[in-house]
């Protein structure tokens, strides 16, 4: 196809846009994006990006894929555009002097070749890296993610481990592997009905909302708190601010951190927040490990205050060998995972498709990344 070359020879890293095929509809055609939009509550930007400083029609668009194959659809959401294809750093940092846009990268040294530069498209939810580049904010590059578009499973991975604890499976999965029948391993008034409990969602964002709706489905009573002002959903039953946090805690029996990482929410759940909490209560991270201050979680892990704690994140990661939570039965470590699933490569690829067949055309982008908030 004209308008597309590949720079080839480094790892493969987006294993999943290899499935992507080159005879899909067009990304404007598809009745999926609309469905996607409205499924996850996806934003959409206030004005056209043709309004906004600096853009123009685009001539050249570098896109992290993992082969040439997997470049087709994109050039179907940009005729007349030409993209170039590449897989790591290096190759993106050596193709973007003169390139309009770049989806998948957003490093310093590749943001100094590209002088051109005026859009980002992040593969990836987190923002705060890209956005805390000075070069994003000094030439008011615009930045879009993929907010949003991992909260279902992120929303289940909450859940899934708080029914671990709350059934006892953290306890008998180990005793299967030696073939121990012990029904007392677990004490029956530790074995949680779910229905009537209390849920503190902290930061009722994209994923906190996914979990509300899911945690009420169940029965839970739903709480949250939430930065910024917003309609308050159905299955919530009460939003309070920040600094409400301590005593919206005193009444959860589950607290769930949902919050990106920003200087508000750095070390925001530490001594003072576990001790707030109800005592026997749990505490699951699916947000960011930066979050927590850690010798304080082992501390209410080890006193009793806390039941268990459930932790997709953690700081450093990975966690270090020998480190105190890899060692207390009332943890459940995962590595970083709660946000991928089957469906996920296939809703990245779409949004970055219809992005980037709207900012070709000037529209109004989805999932536009405050900079000066990091979100």
């Amino acid at each position: 196809m004209t308008g597309m070359r590949c720079l080839a020879g480094a790892p493969l890293l987006m294993a999943g846009f290899a499935t992507a095929r080159a005879d899909e509809q067009p990304v404007a055609s598809r009745p999926e994006v609309a469905a996607l939009i409205a499924e996850l509550d996806l934003r959409e930007a206030p004005r056209p990006v043709r309004e906004t400083r600096g853009w123009r029609v685009p001539r050249r668009i570098v896109v992290r894929v993992e082969s040439p194959a997997g470049l087709l659809p994109f050039q179907q959401a940009a005729p007349g555009v030409e993209l170039i294809a590449v897989r790591d750093e290096a190759e993106a940092a050596a193709a973007v002097a003169d390139a309009d846009a770049l989806l998948g990268f957003c490093e310093p040294d590749i943001l100094a070749a590209g002088k051109r530069l005026r859009w980002i498209q992040l593969f990836t939810a987190g923002a705060g890296p890209c956005a805390e580049i000075p070069a994003v904010r000094n030439r008011a590059i615009i930045v879009t993610n993929m907010q949003r578009i991992s909260s279902p499973e992120i929303a289940e991975h909450s859940l899934a481990m708080l029914l671990a604890f709350t059934r006892g499976l953290n306890t008998w999965l180990p005793r299967q592997r030696s073939g121990e029948w012990n029904q007392d391993a677990f004490p029956m008034q530790k074995l949680w009905e779910l229905k009537g409990r209390t849920l503190l969602v902290v930061g009722l964002g994209g994923i906190g909302t996914e979990l509300a709706k899911r945690a009420h489905g169940l029965g839970m009573r739903v709480i949250a708190t939430r930065a910024s002002p917003a309609d308050q959903p159905a299955f919530v039953e009460y939003v309070g601010n920040p600094g409400e946090l301590w005593s919206l805690a005193a009444r959860a029996d589950v607290v769930v951190n949902c919050t990106p990482l920003v200087p508000a929410t750095l070390k925001l759940f530490d001594a003072k927040f576990f001790a707030a909490m109800k005592p026997g209560g749990y505490f699951i991270n699916v947000g960011r490990g930066k979050s927590v201050v850690q010798d304080d979680l082992v501390a209410a892990l080890k006193s009793g205050q806390l039941a268990g704690a459930g932790l997709d994140v953690t700081d450093p990661e990975p966690l270090p060998a020998g480190h105190p939570l890899w060692q207390l039965p009332n943890v459940i470590i995962t590595p970083h995972v709660a946000g991928t699933s089957d469906r996920i490569f296939a809703r990245v690829r779409l949004l970055a498709q219809e992005n980037l067949r709207r900012y070709v055309a000037g529209e109004r982008l989805l999932s536009v990344v405050d900079t000066a908030r990091g979100y």
